[in-house]
């Protein structure tokens, strides 16, 4: 369990009645039985979900401004509600859409996780505003980093810094990032791409909430349980008093909601648009002047922290789409697109068996088909072919990573792969770019350059008196008629048995330390296909010896040598 510390800061709930009157109303909406914060028995193994002491937000303070107590509609009514009620129900267009989009891709790849958007935003909401009341760009990105404070237990957890200040800028401590306040140590392990941009930063929303989507959902976990969602949230951020809150966000969201334009959210009183997020070491409560209005506006900012000047804000209930010049410019968030138009995943359109030999091209191409949500093919996915493990085998160019786009089709084929000179195998990947869809794998094989034939270039006898040195043996080495290069050959002194055997008498090589050997396996043909052998040692025997070279492919050639007594 991650160490507790000091008290949370708390923003919002003005008195305990207040934080009181809405956890019991919330305690009563729970189905009989269903506990509102999981017992710590019921806490899932290790292993099977990110542990407590690994909290997504590193249990970094956050921000715990309860809902109002009077909810934006009754239960049971629509969700998708005109821009009208509750100005803390609204929530920007983007951040809106992030968390939907999120909802969407998750039920894809993970449908028993059954995880509500709602849920999403109850986080967003307690961890950020809603990312500052939805000051983000077109992309989604926002517009100045959101920083928790450092961790360095002055009143916080101990987090030494885990990125060298790569996330949170700090290269001494941990700090909580974004709008959904991961540490870095987590990005690192649970970072998504949820905008396709093909990066994975903690700054953006589409990633931020794809990320805590698929944080909540690990294991076996099924969040339309309440138990299972309990310890998802507490997952997040290991505290009672924060499932609590986004509890109680959650419900009030299930009841209602609606579209504002970003930058025009409800944002936390002293949250201000500073990359701190307004947040401080300080676990004392927050001075009158800094809690928010009964009707969650955001408070004055204290004049020795201007904030730059925003955008004008529309009114919560705008008269016209083309309306008044103050109106912010973020274009609107983009349709979420229907199943036929998601990619649900890649699979292989027929590649055959991916075998070649070292230097040589595969003749086999890798091909993969996108499909979308109904199972049928899907054009314009961006797909990357990636060369992995233990080779030197690569695309053409000898890139390793390629990215191509599916055609009308729905499939896509990898450029020509060239094997290296390393035998062996390993694999190429093919994975739908920018998502944690399943890759699908293939296995190639590199085999050595092999030859048919190999024979001595000379012709006279090999003799050599005892103790003294053979001439030197070149051999070469075809395959269908032509030169061989690059082919292993293995030498070695044999008997005259019939089965032979490696002879212990006679000719002999040297080591690298000038010790008799006699068999070599270090030796390859050149360029032309030919070798030429170590230099050859008589021995002190006279006689009639025999000496086998064979190659990678089976080719064999004896050699004859002869050792004469000594004059």
């Amino acid at each position: 369990m991650a160490v507790q510390f000091g008290r949370r800061l708390r923003r919002g709930a003005t008195t305990t009645a207040v934080a009181a009157a809405a956890v019991a109303a919330l305690s009563a909406s729970q189905a009989p039985g269903s506990p509102l914060v999981a017992a710590e028995g019921d806490q899932p193994a290790v292993g099977a979900t990110p542990s407590d002491d690994n909290a997504a937000s590193g249990n970094s303070p956050y921000y715990t401004d309860l809902p109002p107590l009077n909810t934006p509609n009754k239960p049971g009514t629509s969700v998708d509600l005109p821009v009208t009620g509750s100005a803390e129900s609204g929530i920007p267009a983007s951040i809106l859409a992030a968390y939907k989009k999120t909802q969407q891709t998750v039920a894809g790849t993970d449908a028993a996780c059954r995880l509500p958007w709602q849920l999403l935003a109850a986080i967003g909401k307690v961890e950020s505003g809603q990312a500052r009341g939805g000051r983000v760009d077109a992309q989604g990105t926002t517009l100045s980093p959101i920083l928790g404070p450092a961790l360095n237990g002055q009143g916080f957890a101990l987090i030494k810094d885990t990125d060298n200040g790569a996330y949170d800028g700090d290269s001494t401590h941990d700090r909580a990032v974004g709008p959904m306040q991961f540490i870095p140590s987590t990005w690192e392990t649970w970072g998504q791409d949820g905008n396709g941009d093909g990066r994975k930063d903690p700054n953006n929303i589409y990633d931020a909430a794809l990320a805590a989507g698929r944080y909540l959902c690990a294991g076996s976990r099924d969040l339309s349980i309440a138990a299972d969602l309990d310890r998802a949230v507490l997952s997040y951020n290991h505290s009672d008093e924060y499932l609590r809150t986004v509890r109680s966000w959650f419900e009030y969201y299930k009841r209602g909601t609606h579209e504002v334009p970003d930058g025009s959210g409800v944002q936390p009183a002293g949250l201000g648009n500073g990359t701190d997020a307004g947040r401080t070491g300080s676990t004392t409560s927050p001075s009158p002047s800094a809690s928010p209005s009964p009707h969650g506006s955001p408070a004055p900012k204290p004049p020795s922290k201007p904030a730059p000047k925003p955008p004008s804000k529309p009114s919560p209930t705008p008269t016209d789409p083309g309306g008044p010049a103050g109106k912010p410019t973020y274009p609107p968030p983009t349709p979420e697109p229907t199943p036929s138009q998601t990619v649900a995943g890649l699979k292989d359109a027929g590649t055959g068996t991916l075998t070649a030999t070292a230097g040589d091209a595969f003749a086999e191409r890798i091909k993969v088909r996108a499909r979308n949500g109904f199972g049928g093919p899907l054009a314009k996915v961006s797909v990357t072919f990636a060369v992995t493990g233990d080779t030197d085998a690569a695309f053409a160019g000898g890139k390793r990573t390629v990215i191509l786009t599916t055609g009308a089709d729905g499939t896509v084929t990898a450029p020509v792969l060239k094997a290296g000179e390393k035998t062996g195998e390993f694999a190429v990947r093919a994975t739908a770019t920018g998502t944690s869809l399943p890759a699908v794998s293939y296995s190639a094989t590199v085999t050595a350059r092999q030859a048919d034939t190999i024979a001595r270039t000379g012709v006279e006898k090999l003799t050599a008196e005892a103790g003294a040195t053979f001439a030197d043996v070149e051999v070469k080495a075809t395959y269908k008629d032509a030169a061989a290069h690059g082919v292993a050959v293995t030498a070695t002194m044999i008997t005259d048995d019939e089965k032979p055997a490696e002879n212990d008498k006679g000719p002999y090589f040297e080591d690298k330390d000038g010790e008799p050997v006699r068999t070599l396996t270090a030796l390859s043909t050149d360029a032309d296909g030919k070798l030429v052998l170590p230099e050859i040692h008589a021995g002190d025997t006279a006689g009639t010896y025999r000496l086998r070279l064979t190659t990678e492919g089976g080719a064999t050639v004896v050699i004859e040598l002869t050792v004469e007594a000594a004059a």
